[in-house]
């Protein structure tokens, strides 16, 4: 979809002798008014992760855990699966 403004997208929904919604206008200020808080919080706190330095040695603990964890969780559902199996037919 191109980047039409919300003039343009209104018209081609309502056609032009369609009244504006009111309050439109207002409405969409207020809503960036509130929304710009959380979107700069979010920014900030994204910059202040990639800004932290990680050294290799928490990269390798993060690897490894993460690794141990899923080789055990993929156990568990395999030993969960195994009790459940059933033959492929009957006789």
């Amino acid at each position: 979809m191109q980047n039409d403004s919300i003039d343009t997208l209104l018209l081609r929904h309502y056609g032009s002798a369609a009244p504006a919604p009111a309050e439109l206008e207002e409405q969409l200020t207020a809503l960036v008014h509130r929304e710009a808080p959380a979107i700069q919080a979010r920014q900030e706190a994204v910059n202040s992760w990639n800004q932290r330095r990680v050294s290799r040695r928490r990269v390798l603990q993060l690897v490894t855990f993460s690794g141990a964890s899923l080789s055990v969780l993929a156990l568990g559902i395999d030993a969960l699966q195994g009790s459940q199996k059933r033959p492929a037919y009957s006789a």
